[in-house]
């Protein structure tokens, strides 16, 4: 008998709590808290997830051979996923995808929220830096965590250039596989807990709260599209190629991310692709995709951005730019720390949601869609990855053209066939 996929054990839960909370109401608040202790097993080893993965994330790359291709692919990653946060927040901001329905009643913690105070550009920079780790991760704050674990995988990454001193690097790749399947786990009581919490919220609110999801989802789906599309504008008009050839050439790997929503299945499709139909480069393909998987991901940084702005929305709270420009870059930094296990998207909104003063209950309510998320937020990190290689391969003179439009075969160590010269 084949194995029901813990994405669909998600989707049947979630129908099932809506059903139960229909028909039996108040009746269930006993049992919320079976979904108390999922949520606080999802956040209890957050901390050590998001730094462990970050670190060696980082500390992986070699300083002293990345140099100036790998600067510039780095440049790419941040700079798209920043514009992406960003996108998100925009398209929170004037669609209102969580607007409409009051659940204030679903955590006694949500009549304390309130938006803070407009703090000064300044204040909001140096929020993002820790003046001791050691609090910031039993406070879990979370863009601390990712500040120092950034800083922490550099320094690594110079000291293990040399295989004598990869130790703790290794130490902590070993470690970060126990925290993933700690992880993986606990997502085994993912249908569960998300059952009793959306049919206890479902017996207390009605069926008004699951009303936002639609909404929600159409605004992610429009702005994953325009961003998409800008993408495709902006690699076409510095790699002057085709826009309906670059599409084209890329339907084969942006299939395979909607299909699978994972960029680590992905990947194989998406390298041999880049190499025989966008005529990348290997020296440019073989270190920007992979990388990509860790430190660029527009899809997850939209996805975490968007979802902030309807949570609160949700809670009828109001961000100011400040705040704003925080989610952004928290959304951002967030991003590098994508976990690869079951329900990966639950995961992402317990690290971020928090820390921005949301109740951890509000995510379990987007649960229904985070198959249709993944989907979405697979194609973009995907895509973004193939769009930042081809921009650093033409910027390197390792884009050739004449492989983009089918006139030359590629053939692995850098020759070509069926065609003659070169063009870069």
């Amino acid at each position: 008998m084949k194995k029901i996929s813990m994405t669909l054990q998600i989707m049947i839960a979630t129908a099932l709590g809506i059903l139960a909370g229909l028909l039996f109401g108040g009746v269930l608040q006993p049992i919320k808290f079976i979904g108390d202790i999922f949520l606080r097993l999802i956040q209890m080893s957050i901390v050590l997830l998001v730094l462990g993965q970050i670190v060696e994330a980082v500390g992986n790359l070699n300083p002293r051979e990345l140099g100036k291709l790998g600067v510039k692919t780095v440049v790419v990653f941040f700079a798209s996923s920043l514009l992406a946060a960003v996108w998100g927040i925009v398209m929170g901001v004037l669609f209102k995808p969580g607007s409409g329905v009051d659940i204030t009643a679903i955590s006694s913690d949500a009549a304390n929220i309130e938006a803070g105070a407009m703090s000064s550009i300044q204040d909001t920079i140096l929020s993002f830096f820790p003046g001791n780790i050691v609090q910031s991760m039993a406070d879990n704050t979370i863009v601390h965590v990712i500040v120092f674990g950034i800083l922490f995988g550099i320094a690594l990454g110079y000291i293990s250039t040399d295989e004598k001193n990869r130790k703790l690097l290794d130490m902590i790749i070993q470690f970060n596989k126990v925290i993933i399947k700690l992880v993986s786990i606990v997502m085994k009581m993912a249908p569960l807990g998300i059952f009793v919490i959306i049919a206890t919220t479902i017996g207390q609110m009605g069926i008004q709260v699951v009303i936002p999801l639609a909404k929600y989802l159409g605004v992610y789906a429009l702005g994953t599209l325009i961003f998409l599309v800008l993408w495709l504008l902006v690699v076409c008009a510095y790699c002057k190629v085709s826009l309906p050839r670059l599409a084209r050439n890329m339907f084969d790997m942006s299939i395979m991310a909607l299909a699978t929503t994972s960029s680590a299945v992905t990947l194989p499709t998406a390298l041999k692709d880049c190499q025989e139909k966008l005529g990348i480069g290997e020296k440019v393909s073989k270190l920007v995709m992979p990388l990509g998987m860790s430190l660029n991901s527009n899809g997850s940084a939209m996805h975490m951005a968007i979802t902030i702005v309807a949570i609160a929305q949700m809670y009828n709270i109001g961000y100011g730019w400040d705040q704003l420009v925080y989610i952004a870059v928290l959304a951002t930094l967030a991003s590098l720390a994508n976990a690869v296990v079951p329900g990966a998207g639950l995961v992402s909104l317990a690290i971020v949601v928090p820390t921005m003063g949301l109740p951890l209950e509000s995510i379990a309510l987007l649960a229904g869609v985070e198959w249709f998320v993944g989907m979405l937020r697979t194609i973009l990190n995907v895509d973004s990855d193939a769009f930042t290689a081809m921009l650093v391969a033409k910027s390197e003179k390792q884009l050739d053209h004449l492989i983009f439009k089918g006139a030359r075969t590629y053939v692995e160590s850098g020759s070509s066939t069926s065609g003659k010269g070169t063009n870069y």
